[in-house]
């Protein structure tokens, strides 16, 4: 389906561009790592004809400019610029279904945490919270030498050491705006991949939270992350079409499973903050 809105949205620091497309109940899909809203063109296209899907470029990434100079991105305030983002695109009484995946995911549980008022529902699809995992330091030392070869050799040699994540495999190509690879290997890696969620607010909401993972990265070590969420959740991981990027390479099944997911959710109203 066309892009019935698009658009810019200032926030501090930065310049939000935003896609909005469909009719129906809100549902927000947030993209992680260096990627931005044209990743999700294809699922946002099926979804669209049921539901009014937006999507949006993190701040740094393509087309959402930041004021200053490229600085590393937090967790927090990506989770600051999603909610001015739904307080702009829908009604304050009007609760939202949110679907995220890689770093988005962790922005995801962050908006169910912190602003419980608006979210109704989230899917969190294989988000990198590595710090949770037992072997958590050997995980962070990894990213921080991915980081320090990008800085020595550049993006390409970066990349090929980040595939070990993936299973030893490249990363697939998928479709973006801009390459943004620098910008996630400078600013973005190292921040998203220590972020800790807060499991005992999550454990409050966790009957609207659904813990997600790919088929096909079932053994991969970004995979994990979900895994120990979701056990520490009491909830069962949901298994989704593909692998950590099942969405873009299997845009008509995952809808379809999203679809499904979001409606076996229960109906829980959004609570008040505080």
């Amino acid at each position: 389906m066309d892009v019935l809105e698009n658009g810019t949205l200032e926030v501090p620091g930065a310049r939000l561009h935003f896609e909005v497309r469909g009719w129906g109940p809100p549902l927000l899909l947030i993209a992680g790592g260096g990627l931005d809203a044209a990743v999700y063109e294809r699922l946002a296209a099926v979804l669209a004809t049921g539901r009014r899907v937006v999507t949006y470029d993190p701040r740094g990434n393509s087309r959402s400019t930041l004021d200053g100079p490229p600085a590393d991105q937090w967790i927090e305030t990506y989770t600051e610029d999603a909610r001015r983002l739904l307080d702009h695109v829908a009604a304050g009484d009007e609760p939202v279904d949110v679907f995220g995946s890689c770093s988005g995911a962790l922005v995801a549980l962050e908006l169910a945490v912190r602003h419980q008022d608006r979210i109704r529902s989230v899917v969190a699809h294989e988000p990198p919270a590595m710090a949770l995992l037992p072997d958590a330091e050997r995980h962070l030392v990894f990213f921080d030498h991915v980081h320090e070869v990008f800085r020595r050799e550049g993006v390409a040699p970066a990349l090929r050491e980040l595939a070990a994540v993936f299973g030893g495999r490249p990363a697939p190509a998928l479709p973006e705006a801009h390459d943004n690879s620098a910008f996630f290997l400078a600013h973005v890696l190292r921040p998203s991949t220590r972020f800790v969620p807060d499991l005992t607010a999550l454990r409050g909401v966790a009957d609207r939270v659904v813990m997600a993972g790919g088929h096909d990265s079932r053994t991969y070590a970004v995979h994990r992350p979900a895994e120990v969420l979701a056990d520490r959740l009491g909830r069962a991981l949901v298994e989704f079409p593909g692998g950590h990027a099942g969405y873009a390479k299997h845009p008509a099944e995952f809808a379809d499973r999203l679809v499904g997911v979001l409606a076996a959710t229960p109906r829980t109203s959004a609570q008040p903050r505080g």
